[in-house]
C-alpha cells in the first residue's frame, strides 16, 4: 500500500555526519511506526533505530546508539536518520521501512520497504 522512497545517502569521511530522508506516500502517514535497517555485502540485514507513529518512541541498535538520532515530520510524511560519528563499520545500504506490529528489531514484522541508499564511509 504505502510508497518508500530513501534519499540522502553518499560519501563521507570517518567521524562525518550524514542526514537520510524516507518519504512516503499513500495512506496517512502518521498512523504507523517506521524503522530503519541495513546490509552491508555478504553480511545479514541488521536493525537500526525504530520510531512509534508520533515520534514519541524511539530505539536503537547498540551499535548506533548515541551517534544516530531517528525523527518523523507526520506533516510532511517524512522519517529522517541523522547519523554522526560516522565509523567504516557503517557502510551499508539503508533501507526505510514500515512496521506492521509485534517485536521492533524483527525485519520480518515490517510490510513495506524502500529502494535502499548507500551510505559509505571511508577508512
Amino acid at each position: 500500500q504505502v510508497e518508500l522512497v530513501e534519499s540522502g545517502g553518499g560519501l563521507v569521511q570517518t567521524g562525518g555526519s550524514l542526514r537520510l530522508s524516507c518519504a512516503a506516500s499513500g495512506r496517512t502517514f502518521s498512523g504507523y511506526a517506521m524503522g530503519w535497517f541495513r546490509q552491508a555485502p555478504g553480511k545479514e540485514r541488521e536493525f537500526v533505530s525504530f520510531i512509534s507513529w508520533n515520534g514519541g518512541g524511539t530505539y536503537y541498535s547498540d551499535s548506533v546508539k548515541g551517534r544516530f538520532t531517528i525523527s518523523r515530520d507526520n506533516a510532511k510524511n517524512t522519517m529522517y536518520l541523522q547519523m554522526t560519528s560516522l565509523k567504516p563499520e557503517d557502510t551499508a545500504v539503508y533501507y526505510c521501512a514500515k512496521f506492521s506490529g509485534g517485536i521492533y528489531y524483527s525485519a520480518e514484522r515490517y510490510d513495506a520497504w524502500g529502494q535502499g541508499t548507500q551510505v559509505t564511509v571511508s577508512s
